[in-house]
């Protein structure tokens, strides 16, 4: 049974290009035979947990990635039982509802900040940088910031709510530079931690809070919300845009940007959800579409998807320059879990599985 598994398993990596026990750097190394089942069975869980286990190796993670996914081999796990498990549960509740929003602050952002410092740079923003002009990590997300700013039209003076505000990245550059008045929200501890002190001296105040408890009815000039929506899910679509609307003037404005998915699914990639960002959900077109209607016009639209790609190897090398640190810190098991969770992500970018969208919303009237 063995024999064949592994026969079927090295079947369908060699008609993506990827061999094992290859020379190429996307080719893979077996140190366990046990994998093959154990990826046939479990499908990106399998893969994902068997490379934290050690049980294969591969030089270049992202470029097997690149072959994986260019070659549609994710989609053969649509089936595999933990796709299905997940696709029930979400079925019959709210996996993002009050109660269990905080969750993926307590597993994801409260991991460590010293973590995230080091592998995200000055700035501490978890979201993709602007590359056309940049050639290094901290240039790329100040022109990130810069253009969020700029496409708000920013003035001094102006009150903005940051809704998943992180460590305070964009509030410290809002008011540092263009004078804003911020309000940041977050659910992770840790960041409200870091965030407040990194921003006690400027005009900035951030708290612990869900987008669904702001009561500002009318009260900010601008909103922008950077890479939070992928953890709103798909049945509060629709309230969280109430919740930006309620907050804003009919002169306001907001930058919304969110990883999106090509097609209208309720789940999330098992391993992601088990190890990375629970209870996540990434959005599409027809989703969001239905959910800002009546509510806000879009006045730009963009894909960065490529821009990612590229914000996701730079923190892999940041990573990767601390990896004998965050061993001892953190377990090489994690260690192993992280690169697979930055190099895949940055993979999906490169061929355009996944997106990020970069838009700006003008609130309808009413």
């Amino acid at each position: 049974m063995s024999r064949s598994l592994a026969i079927r398993a090295r079947d369908l990596l060699a008609a993506a290009g990827i061999a094992v026990g290859g020379s190429q750097p996307w080719d893979v190394s077996v140190q366990n035979p046990g994998v093959y089942g154990r990826v046939l069975r479990h499908g990106s869980l399998g893969l994902g947990e068997s490379y934290m286990d050690g049980w294969w190796e591969c030089p270049r993670l992202d470029l097997f990635f690149e072959k994986l996914f260019a070659a549609g081999l994710h989609r053969r796990s649509a089936r595999a039982w933990p796709v299905l498990l997940l696709g029930l549960k979400s079925r019959l509740s709210n996996r993002q509802n009050l109660r269990r929003a905080s969750i993926v602050a307590r597993r994801h952002y409260d991991v460590g900040n010293d973590l995230f410092a080091a592998m995200l740079g000055p700035q501490m923003v978890y979201t993709t940088g602007r590359w056309d002009q940049a050639t290094t990590l901290e240039e790329a997300q100040v022109a990130k910031l810069d253009y969020v700013c700029r496409k708000l039209e920013l003035k001094p003076g102006m009150r903005v709510l940051d809704i998943g505000c992180g460590w305070g990245g964009f509030a410290r550059f809002a008011a540092s530079r263009y004078g804003a008045q911020v309000d940041g929200i977050t659910l992770s501890r840790e960041q409200l931690a870091l965030g407040a002190e990194l921003c006690s001296r400027l005009s900035v105040r951030l708290r612990l809070q869900d987008y669904r408890e702001v009561g500002a009815a009318g009260r900010y000039d601008r909103v922008v919300s950077l890479g939070m929506f992928e953890h709103v899910g798909v049945r509060n679509y629709r309230r969280f845009f109430a919740a930006a609307r309620r907050c804003l003037g009919d002169a306001g404005r907001m930058y919304f940007s969110s990883i999106g998915s090509n097609r209208s699914v309720r789940t999330t990639d098992p391993w992601i959800e088990r190890y990375i960002f629970p209870n996540s959900h990434l959005p599409s077109i027809q989703q969001l579409g239905r959910a800002m209607e009546s509510r806000f016009a879009p006045v730009e639209w963009l894909n960065w998807a490529g821009d990612y790609d590229r914000t996701l190897m730079a923190w892999h090398e940041n990573f990767s320059a601390g990896w004998e640190t965050w061993k001892r810190t953190y377990g090489e098991r994690f260690c192993r879990m992280w690169r697979f969770y930055l190099l895949s992500s940055a993979a999906a970018f490169r061929v355009r599985q996944l997106q990020v969208w970069q838009m700006v919303l003008d609130p309808m009237p009413g």
